[in-house]
């Protein structure tokens, strides 16, 4: 059977694999989507798997929205052991006993690190300082200091915890933050708080918005199928937003771009026309709905 051509698009859920980048498993969808027009919903690191949310053609603008949903992870954490990267990836700078370590204490530092907090990027993130990303810098030897930014951790909850490796100790967590919250500063600051030291040595994450492990795709099974597309663009959009349905005159004037009357739904929401088709992303103000994005332009 010949591969289909190129359609509008949708989202991918890929269940990304460990030692791959989030860019690698882009180029893979590229490459299975025979287009160049795809990108992802926000960067899982190399050591970390789980739920990476694929755009493919129109539906890449969506992608803005998946980039700020809630994140679910399931983590590991290793008190006792300090690196440079506050994961197992990086070097170890300093090694603590961790055999003084209780439940107790652990669950109150938890208790801390949950809510609205200031947390600290891991030096080796992203984030740009003076143009050049954060990890460069470490990476060439310099002391990196990074601003406190607000993140809310929903939920922090501890698992098992165990020994390990001697006399230090692993925990598993389950974290529910919003978008820009560093998993291994979690593991850095809990270390820090117990006097131990602490990294992260496992990341799963497990939910991006309402996309989950139940539905995503491993590479290998989306290499099978006529078109890696998991969730065609309508559904995408029905999925992630509320939904508002336009008669055949609204359809075209929001395909224009032009304004149409509220309904008095708050937040962005999809608007869909008579086709079945979504058309745009709109948001209600100053009295009109007006489109943030337009999937659906008028030909």
């Amino acid at each position: 059977m010949s591969k289909q051509p190129p359609g509008p698009g949708g989202l991918v859920v890929v269940d990304k694999p460990g030692g791959m980048t989030s860019h690698d498993v882009v180029a893979r969808v590229r490459r299975l989507a025979r287009t160049r027009r795809v990108g992802h919903g926000g960067t899982l690191d190399p050591m970390a798997t789980g739920v990476l949310v694929v755009g493919v053609e129109r539906a890449t603008r969506l992608l803005t929205y998946v980039i700020g949903s809630t994140k679910r992870y399931s983590a590991t954490i290793r008190l006792g052991e300090s690196t440079v990267t506050d994961d197992a990836e990086g070097e170890v700078t300093a090694r603590a006993s961790a055999d003084g370590i209780t439940e107790e204490r652990v669950r109150a530092e938890l208790a801390t690190l949950t809510g609205d907090i200031q947390q600290v990027p891991s030096a080796v993130s992203a984030i740009k300082i003076d143009g050049k990303r954060a990890y460069k810098r470490v990476r060439e030897g310099e002391e990196v200091a990074l601003a406190p930014r607000p993140v809310t951790v929903s939920r922090l909850v501890l698992g098992d915890l165990r020994p390990a490796d001697g006399d230090r100790l692993d925990l598993d967590v389950d974290v529910e933050c919003s978008s820009g919250t560093y998993i291994r500063a979690i593991a850095r600051d809990l270390g820090a708080a117990l006097g131990v030291g602490g990294h992260l040595t496992a990341l799963r994450r497990t939910a991006v918005g309402a996309f989950t492990l139940a539905e995503a795709e491993t590479l290998e099974s989306l290499a099978e199928r006529d078109h890696p597309v998991t969730l065609p663009l309508p559904d995408a959009a029905a999925r992630f937003f509320p939904r508002r349905d336009a008669d055949a005159d609204e359809a075209r004037v929001l395909s224009h771009g032009g304004p149409l009357e509220p309904i008095g739904i708050a937040g962005p929401y999809a608007v869909f026309g008579p086709d079945g088709e979504v058309i745009a992303v709109v948001r209600e103000r100053e009295g009109r709905a007006k489109a943030e994005i337009v999937l659906s332009p008028a030909g």
